[in-house]
């Protein structure tokens, strides 16, 4: 299978591995030229093109299938809508010119801005508190009302992402930018990058046309467990803050997408997936 793999950084790049280690043949698109080229070390042919410039399209080559993992340039709406709305415009345009077969957008759980500390699963409807959730709401709608003949379309949303490479909460808790305080009974939702590779190659190969899959992980923790938790495995005393951090409090349910993909995690639990990067820090400090 020849699969479109759009955004190679640093998610993108991990799928694009995984589908080359499985025999398929991938293309992998980056903005940036030089970035694009260095994808070639990896047995993925390069192809350096911004996805929302007029007639990118018609620089995609044909297809089986394509996976859209780009991100945006940086926060804001117009930046979101670029990304996620034009991108994802010039990639089903592709997909139709080419016949593809399959197209996964792996989209965010940021869609649900809720505060209350509920449950939110498949059928939950989104509750944008931003506008660059609003655009990421739109993204997902455009995604799954693609009509293209033979084209099956699904979304996998992807909590917090982790893993090699990518520890930022580790360093939060470690200079105090994460700390105890106000709202740290908030929940958190986390995915190992190697269970994201996972939900969306599932979803690629065997997603339900329309679907709206959870890439998440199967033990969303109470701030204050995580500040803790690293807090401890770091042997630092965690840090505390009067003030309050607003934001999203809900606890993101995977147990249904998992099941209909057939899908068990590598990492059940953010602990897990932690757990041997913290190891491998301090073996190699």
């Amino acid at each position: 299978m020849h699969v479109l793999v759009a955004g190679c950084g640093w998610l993108g790049t991990a799928l694009a591995r995984r589908l080359v280690a499985r025999g398929d043949r991938v293309t992998g698109v980056r903005r940036d030229p030089a970035r694009a080229a260095a994808l070639a070390a990896l047995g993925v042919s390069p192809l350096a093109l911004d996805l929302s410039s007029p007639r990118a399209a018609q620089r995609i080559p044909s297809v089986d299938a394509i996976v859209a993992c780009q991100s945006a340039s940086s926060d804001g709406a117009g930046p979101y809508r670029a990304a996620y709305l034009d991108a994802n415009r010039t990639l089903l345009e592709a997909a139709s010119r080419c016949g593809a077969g399959a197209f996964v957008y792996t989209g965010s759980t940021g869609v649900f801005g809720q505060r209350d500390g509920r449950d939110v699963d498949e059928d939950t409807p989104p509750s944008p508190s931003s506008a660059s959730a609003e655009v990421l709401v739109e993204a997902e709608a455009l995604v799954r009302g693609a009509t293209s003949p033979g084209l099956r379309t699904c979304v996998a949303r992807l909590s917090g992402l982790y893993g090699p490479g990518r520890t930022g909460i580790v360093d939060r808790v470690r200079t105090g930018r994460l700390a105890l305080g106000p709202d740290d009974d908030a929940w958190m939702n986390f995915c190992h990058v190697d269970d994201a590779v996972a939900f969306a190659l599932a979803a690629l190969d065997r997603g339900t046309p329309g679907a709206l899959y959870h890439g998440s992980d199967a033990a969303p923790a109470r701030r204050r467990e995580v500040v803790e938790w690293i807090s401890g495995r770091l042997g630092v005393t965690p840090a505390r803050s009067g003030e309050a951090t607003p934001g999203p409090n809900r606890r993101v349910c995977s147990e249904r997408s998992r099941a209909a993909l057939g899908l068990e995690l590598a990492f059940a639990s953010f602990r897990a997936g932690l757990e041997p990067l913290l190891r491998d820090a301090e073996t190699s400090g």
